[in-house]
C-alpha cells in the first residue's frame, strides 16, 4: 500500500506511504494542488533539524519516521509511526463531523523501548499549501482595547521570500512565524488563521484550541510551501517534555477546514466551532444580560447606584444582571482581592438586597469574579501553600499586584471550588463573568518541570476545573472574560457560554471590533457591548446599540438616568435582538467589505440563514456618502432601528448600493430577503 485515503462525513484526506515518513498529499473538497509535506514534525535533546533554522521544519527524528499502522471509522482516524533507532512512536489523531469540511487534528509521542527523550517540539499538525506565489494569509492582531485587527497580504511579504539557489543548496530558512507567549493565548495575535490562493477557488483555514502558549509558522521547502501548527516549544516557550514507555506526551488539538475563498473558509471554521462546543441545555438559553461596569460603574458598585439601574435594566428588557467589578472591596482592591466577600460598606444592608431586587425584577443574578489570581495583599497570599501559585526558581510569579494561582494544586482548586459554591449558596448566582487581568509569563517550573510545560499542565488543569464547576452546577452560565479578549480561544470557548469581545470604551472603535469578532467566536458567544448613554443624539444611540446587535449584546450604560423616549429606544433594540437571537446559532458571517479596518470609513457584517440574512452597516464619517456591497438582496428590510431615517438601499445587478446621510457617524441593521 502506498496511499491512504480516509473519507469523513464531508472532507477526505489521502496521504502517502512509501519508504519516507506519513505525508498528506490531498485534501478534498479541494480546488488546488497542496505541497506532500511530512505528516508530523518532532525533535528532541539530542536530535535537532537538518539544516539547522529557527523553523520547526526539517527535524530528524521527522525524517526518521515510518509508517507503522491505521485505525479507521467513518468519522475518526489514527495513524502510527515510528522511529525504529530511538524507539520513537508518534500517533496523529484525526476527528471529523457532519457538516464541516475540515477535521480536529493532534498529536500523541511515547517510546516502546527503554530509555527517554527530552521532546522540544512536538507539531499538532504540517500541512502542505498550495503555490506560496499564489497565496495571501489572512491573520490577526489582538491587544487591550483593540481586538480582532485581520489583515490580508502576500504570504511572501509576510515573512517567506523568495530565495532562488542552487539544487544542492536548501531552500530559504526565511518563515513566517505567528507565536503566543503567557497564560494570555491572544495577549498579542490570534490563533486563527486563512491561506487564501488567488488563483483558484481555495482556502486554507485553522485555530489552535489552546488556553496558553502556542505558534504556527509557514515557510518553504523542496517539497513546496507548508503550515505548521503547535502548542508550546522550546525555542519559543521555554518547553521541553520528557518522554519514555510509561510516560507519553500530547499536543494542544487544532482543527484544519478547507473552502472556496476566505469567508468560506470563516464559515467552515464557524461550522466547526459549532461541532466541537461541551454545549449543556442551559447554553441554549441565550438571555440579554447588562452588566453595569462599562461606561457606566466602572469598578464601583453600591447599594444606592445599584437598585436604580436594576430597575432600569428589567424595563428595557435585559434577564441577566452582572455587579462586576468592586462588589468585594472596600477601598483600593487591586492588590488585595483573592477572598471575594461582599464588601459591608458598599453594601449597609448586605450584597442580598441587591440580588433580591434583581430576582424581584425578574432577572438572573451574576456577579464578576477573578478567581485565578491573589492580591500580594490578600491574606491569602501567606495563607494557601507555596505549590498554590505559579513560580520560577522557587519565586512566586508577581503581576501587577497579583499572584497566580496554580491549578495542578489542589489547595489552589479547593480554594476555586469553595468561592464558587458559596456564592451559588448563599445569593443564588446563576452566571459568573470570570475575568484575569494578569498573565504568568513563561510558566512555572515547580517540580524540576520545564516552565512551559508547567503552564501547559495548568492551562489544562484550569479546563478540567471549569469542566467540574459545570458539572456540579448544570445550570451556571460562564463568560470568559481577559482583559476584554486577550484569552479568546476554543479551549476556553469549547466550554464557555459567552466571550467578551473587548474592553474598548468608544463606540465607533467598536464597531471593527463586534464586525471581525466572528472570524474568531461564534456570533451565539461574541458577548459585544452595547452601551447607550442618556443625552446622546438618536444616532450615537443607535450607532452604541447596533454594535451589539449581531451577536450577544452585553447591554450597559446609566439607563435609570434616561428619559422615558430614550429608555424605549434601548428596549426597541433589545427586542429586535430577542428576535434574532433565536436564529442566531443557525447563521454563518460573511463581510461583503471584507474584514474591517481599524479606520475604515465603511464596516459591514453580514449574518448568513437559509431563508434570510442580516447586515449590520457602520458608517463613521460625517459626510453624506455611498457604497455598493456585493451582495443579492430582492427585497431590503430595515430591521434596526424600525425606520431608515435619511438612509437608503438600492438592489441592483452590481449589488446593494447603500446611502447614509450627512451629519454624524450612523449604523443600521437590515434584513435581506431573496
Amino acid at each position: 500500500m502506498t496511499t491512504l485515503r480516509w473519507e469523513g462525513p464531508d472532507v477526505a484526506l489521502t496521504f502517502r506511504l512509501d519508504d519516507g515518513p506519513v505525508r498528506v498529499e490531498s485534501i478534498h473538497p479541494a480546488a488546488a494542488t497542496i505541497a506532500a509535506q511530512t505528516l508530523v514534525e518532532v525533535s528532541a535533546i539530542g536530535h535537532g533539524r537538518s539544516p539547522g533554522t529557527y523553523r520547526h521544519v526539517g527535524t530528524d527524528l521527522g525524517k526518521a519516521l515510518r509508517y507503522v499502522s491505521h485505525e479507521q471509522t467513518a468519522t475518526t482516524l489514527r495513524i502510527v509511526q515510528a522511529d525504529p533507532a530511538t524507539g520513537l512512536q508518534v500517533t496523529t489523531f484525526f476527528e471529523a463531523s457532519p457538516g464541516v469540511t475540515g477535521f480536529r487534528t493532534w498529536t500523541e509521542a511515547r517510546l516502546t523501548g527503554p530509555g527517554e527523550l527530552v521532546l522540544d517540539f512536538l507539531s499538532a499538525a504540517v500541512l502542505g499549501t498550495p503555490d506560496v506565489d499564489a497565496v495571501d494569509l489572512v491573520a490577526g492582531d489582538n491587544n487591550w482595547m483593540a481586538e480582532s485587527r485581520w489583515s490580508r497580504r502576500p504570504l511572501r511579504s509576510a515573512g517567506v521570500p523568495e530565495i532562488r539557489s542552487a539544487e544542492h543548496r536548501p531552500t530559504s530558512h526565511a518563515r513566517c512565524a505567528v507565536t503566543s507567549h503567557g497564560s494570555w493565548s491572544t495577549g498579542e495575535r490570534l490563533p486563527t488563521g486563512v491561506l487564501v490562493d488567488r488563483t483558484a477557488a481555495f482556502a486554507l483555514g485553522w485555530q489552535i484550541e489552546h488556553n496558553g502558549q502556542w505558534h504556527y509558522e509557514l515557510g518553504e521547502t523542496r517539497a513546496g510551501g507548508y503550515v505548521l501548527l503547535s502548542g508550546p516549544t522550546d525555542q519559543e516557550h521555554q518547553w521541553t517534555a520528557r518522554i519514555s514507555a510509561e510516560s507519553g506526551f500530547r499536543t494542544v488539538p487544532v482543527s484544519v477546514v478547507v473552502a472556496t475563498g476566505q469567508d468560506e473558509a470563516f464559515g467552515a471554521l464557524t461550522a466547526q466551532r459549532r461541532a466541537i462546543r461541551q454545549r449543556r441545555p442551559i447554553d441554549d438559553r441565550l438571555p440579554v444580560i447588562f452588566n453595569d461596569y462599562m461606561n457606566t460603574l466602572m469598578g464601583d458598585p453600591t447599594t444606592e447606584k445599584l437598585l436604580p439601574l436594576i430597575d432600569a435594566a428589567a424595563e428595557a428588557g435585559a434577564e441577566y444582571f452582572c455587579i462586576d467589578a468592586g462588589w468585594y472591596a472596600e477601598g483600593d482592591w487591586w492588590s488585595t482581592v483573592g477572598a471575594w466577600q461582599p464588601s459591608t460598606t458598599r453594601f449597609p444592608n448586605g450584597l442580598g438586597e441587591v440580588i433580591d431586587r434583581i430576582r424581584a425584577r425578574g432577572m438572573v443574578p451574576g456577579v464578576w469574579l477573578e478567581p485565578e489570581v491573589v492580591g500580594v495583599d490578600s491574606p491569602l497570599a501567606t495563607e494557601l501553600p507555596a505549590d498554590a501559585f505559579i513560580s520560577r526558581g522557587g519565586v512566586r510569579v508577581a503581576e501587577h499586584g497579583r499572584h497566580l494561582l496554580d491549578l495542578r494544586s489542589p489547595a489552589a482548586r479547593a480554594h476555586l471550588d469553595s468561592t464558587v459554591d458559596r456564592l451559588i449558596a448563599e445569593f443564588g448566582i446563576g452566571f459568573f463573568k470570570l475575568d484575569y487581568n494578569t498573565m504568568t509569563g513563561p510558566g512555572t517550573d515547580l517540580d524540576g518541570k520545564s516552565a512551559g510545560q508547567g503552564l501547559l499542565e495548568h492551562n489544562r488543569a484550569q479546563l478540567a476545573w471549569i469542566d467540574g464547576v459545570q458539572e456540579r452546577h448544570p445550570e451556571l452560565l460562564l463568560e470568559n472574560c481577559g482583559s476584554g479578549a486577550l484569552r479568546m480561544d476554543y479551549a476556553m470557548l469549547s466550554r464557555f457560554h459567552l466571550q467578551s469581545t473587548s474592553d474598548q470604551e468608544d463606540p465607533g472603535l467598536y464597531a471593527p471590533i463586534a464586525a471581525a469578532a466572528p472570524a474568531s467566536v461564534l456570533p451565539e458567544q461574541a458577548g459585544n457591548w452595547a452601551y447607550p448613554q442618556p443625552g446622546m443624539t438618536d444616532e450615537q444611540r443607535t450607532f452604541a446599540l447596533v454594535n451589539g446587535m449581531l451577536g450577544r449584546m452585553y447591554l450597559s450604560g446609566h439607563l435609570n438616568r434616561m428619559t422615558a423616549e430614550e429608555l424605549g429606544a434601548v428596549a426597541e433594540a433589545v427586542t429586535a435582538h430577542k428576535k434574532l437571537l433565536t436564529e442566531l446559532p443557525h447563521l454563518t458571517p460573511f463581510w461583503p467589505l471584507g474584514l474591517p479596518g481599524w479606520t475604515d470609513e465603511w464596516i459591514a457584517l453580514g449574518l448568513a440563514g437559509p431563508n434570510r440574512s442580516y447586515l449590520a452597516l457602520w458608517h463613521r464619517g460625517s459626510e453624506a456618502a455611498e457604497v455598493v456591497l456585493p451582495v443579492a438582496a430582492t427585497t431590503v428590510t430595515d430591521y434596526f432601528p424600525a425606520a431608515a431615517d435619511g438612509w437608503a438601499y438600492r438592489a441592483g445587478a452590481d449589488g446593494l448600493t447603500v446611502s447614509a446621510p450627512a451629519g454624524e457617524p450612523s449604523a443600521r441593521v437590515i434584513e435581506l430577503t431573496d
